[in-house]
């Protein structure tokens, strides 16, 4: 037994505090956010959540209520031993018996005087098998964790970690690390010891693993990540979607809009081979103006523009800059650095608006955090986090370096300010999560950009990426796309990796990551209208059915019909026009007239109190504009409000859209239903769609 080991490698030394009390308080649940890891702690004695600060708790256990917890004369007598093995009432019932390796571990350390010697520390934590894919299910395969410590000594602590699993319905772990798979997909055991968390992926087919010749055509190493794993799973790829549905969904995914019925007739006619047509259309595509305004709402949706101060125009000019920049191919990065560096008049500066989403110094942390880098830091707030590696001094810290931004219509960084840290009283010391102090001379804000784009903070390439391929594919490799963290693995841990590389490689540029991605045999598949009676669409065998954003679908009532759905509804009275300035200029000025697009609304409050209800757009949960969110349809007020809702329906009866003026000779039905299907299906209709309509 793993706890033998322990003995028998303590009796040769002094019982360490650090690394071998506290896993016991750990492993018994002790200092768990159910019991004394509580951020009030319980019963008078508060334990940092488990076990993140040693000294803390050497303090509470040893020092705090006059030493009453440990009887240095009777150790066995200490109440750090009888609450446990409930020799006395305790609330958290028996823990461990009274004559167990824990009581006795627990004994000696009070009989050597109780002393917090910090003889060593966990330099690393290995849990073997890091991955594994199991041949059928059910199955079983254990779990071996062990702990390297900073004195050159290594133990393993398979019977000290904690067990955990993401779905008990799945897969099951005891004690001892011995896990059983019940179901087949991709499940998820995270393992703790000390301060440190791993997550360990085990994969089970669906199905007998796929010879290699039965994999799908590979056409980018995308492609070979992903089949990859559906070959290990049992899986067969979805063959490759038709013309028209590629047509229409690239276009829809890079510009937000429907293709023309002239551009659908071209592509299909044109006699070239689908991929070198669909590669011209895909290059044309990311050319394009259209691309331009599209994507620069989707960053403004990602950066929550809109859900600050309610400052219409300086939304107005922050997604002006952000049209502009994407327009002039501005690497992602610089773009990052330029809104944590500004300052200045925000309806004039565009990127000085990043700095007025949060209200205090601590918001803006999280925010920041959050939007650049996919991380979620507020659980640090209170306590260590639970399941990442940030501690209370990183989040303090990190919101000490904001806490001299004015956040009025004047963005300024003034030489005063400051952020309490609520676990000593004092101030916070100013320095970047994971970082030192901030250096006497240097400016917060331009450190705070450093480190977020620095070629070595593993999470800004990581983050942009998740949010790339969710946008395309339905689903983050990473879900939810802003909590990238060790126990939160992402489904192809090893295509993150290279994408991210490969993102940085080629300079932050939007469009190369897009257009890889797009070029994808996976981006590519056939889609399904139902559900997959596996749920596999972890591995992406097939295209994902994914409803659009409520401004995209208003562009296409407006491309498909030639008519704009927000003509009827009153313009925002508290929305002024934005005032052009430097590089806010250019897309303002090319804003089209009369009517803009509805994602170039998305951010007006008033639009969007009006339109989001009526298309069934729900508060998010995470990080996007919440106009951006999709439209669901599986709502009976939704369905009725298109239905005979004044949106669709007022516009419609003036009989002044495109398919009201082909209505007009009702002599040719074919030809009536066929243009109706390329300007809303980009497609022909086939002979039974015809007869349908006839």
């Amino acid at each position: 037994m793993a706890w033998s080991i322990l003995a028998a490698c303590v009796a040769v030394g002094q019982v360490d505090f650090d690394t071998d009390v506290v896993p016991v308080l750990t492993r018994a649940g002790c200092n768990s956010g159910a019991c004394h890891g509580a951020a009030a702690g319980r019963g008078g004695l508060k334990l940092s959540l488990w076990g993140s600060d040693p000294a803390a708790d050497y303090r509470q256990i040893v020092q705090e209520q006059r030493g009453r917890r440990v009887n240095l004369a009777r150790p066995e007598k200490s109440l750090l031993i009888l609450k446990p093995t409930w020799q006395v009432d305790h609330e958290g019932g028996e823990r461990f018996s009274s004559d167990s390796p824990q009581a006795r571990l627990l004994a000696r350390w009070v009989a050597e005087g109780a002393r917090r010697a910090s003889l060593r520390r966990l330099a690393a934590l290995d849990v073997l098998p890091e991955d594994a894919t199991v041949a059928s299910v059910p199955a079983s395969l254990a779990l071996r964790v062990v702990a390297r410590f900073d004195d050159g000594t290594t133990r393993e602590v398979t019977e000290q970690a904690v067990f955990t699993v993401g779905d008990p319905g799945s897969t099951e772990v005891d004690a001892q690390g011995q896990v059983r798979v019940l179901r087949p997909g991709r499940h998820v055991v995270l393992v703790r010891f000390l301060g440190e968390v791993r997550a360990v992926t085990i994969l089970a087919p669906y199905a007998p693993q796929q010879p290699a010749a039965a994999v799908a055509a590979r056409r980018t190493w995308i492609d070979n990540e992903i089949d990859q794993v559906l070959a290990a799973v049992g899986l067969t790829a979805a063959p490759a979607a038709d013309a028209a549905t590629l047509l229409r969904r690239v276009t829809l995914d890079l510009t937000g809009r429907l293709p023309k019925p002239s551009q659908v007739e071209a592509f299909l006619t044109d006699p070239r081979p689908l991929a070198v047509k669909y590669e011209a259309l895909v290059q044309r595509l990311l050319e394009s103006d259209e691309f331009d305004r599209y994507w620069s709402y989707k960053l403004a949706s990602w950066l929550r523009v809109g859900q600050g101060p309610g400052d219409a125009q300086g939304a107005a000019c922050w997604q002006a800059w952000l049209c502009q920049q994407v327009a002039a191919r501005r690497p992602l990065d610089a773009m990052v650095r330029q809104m944590l560096q500004a300052t200045g008049d925000s309806h004039t500066v565009g990127p000085a608006n990043f700095h007025r989403q949060a209200t205090d110094a601590r918001q803006a942390a999280e925010y920041l955090s959050e939007v650049l880098l996919g991380i979620r830091l507020r659980c640090a707030n209170c306590h260590d986090h639970p399941l990442d590696r940030w501690t209370q001094d990183d989040y303090h810290g990190l919101a000490a370096m904001l806490a001299g931004v004015d956040r009025g219509r004047m963005v300024a960084l003034r030489p005063l300010g400051e952020v309490i840290h609520p676990a000593t009283g004092l101030p916070a010391v100013p320095r970047v999560p994971r970082g030192p102090p901030l250096a006497e001379g240097r400016a917060p804000l331009d450190v705070l950009a450093e480190w977020v784009t620095a070629p070595d903070n593993p999470y800004f390439a990581a983050c942009w990426v998740n949010r790339l391929w969710q946008a395309l594919f339905g689903r983050g490799l990473v879900e939810p796309v802003d909590d990238l963290r060790a126990t939160n693995p992402a489904s192809h841990p090893r295509l993150l990796k290279r994408l991210a590389d490969d993102f940085a490689a080629a300079g932050y540029d939007l469009r190369h990551t897009l257009g890889l991605l797009v070029r994808s045999a996976v981006y590519q598949r056939q889609s399904f209208l139902e559900a997959s009676p596996t749920g596999d669409e972890t591995f992406y065998p097939r295209a994902l059915v994914r409803p659009l954003p409520a401004p995209v679908v208003l562009d296409m009532l407006q491309d498909a019909l030639e008519l704009d759905p927000l003509a009827d509804a009153p313009p925002p009275s508290d929305v002024p026009a934005p005032a052009p300035s430097g590089e806010a200029e250019a897309c303002i000025a090319d804003a089209p007239q009369p009517r803009r697009r509805a994602i170039e609304q998305a951010w007006m409050p008033q639009a969007a109190a009006q339109l989001g209800p009526l298309l069934g757009c729900r508060q998010p949960r995470g990080c996007a504009l919440w106009l951006d969110q999709p439209v669901w349809l599986d709502d009976l007020a939704v369905q009725l409000h298109w239905l005979n809702g004044r949106l669709l329906n007022e516009p419609l009866a003036r009989r002044q859209h495109a398919l009201a003026r082909l209505a007009r000779d009702p002599s040719d039905v074919d030809a009536f239903v066929r243009e109706a299907y390329l300007r809303t299906l980009s497609r022909h209709p086939s002979s039974e769609d015809r007869a349908f309509w006839r």
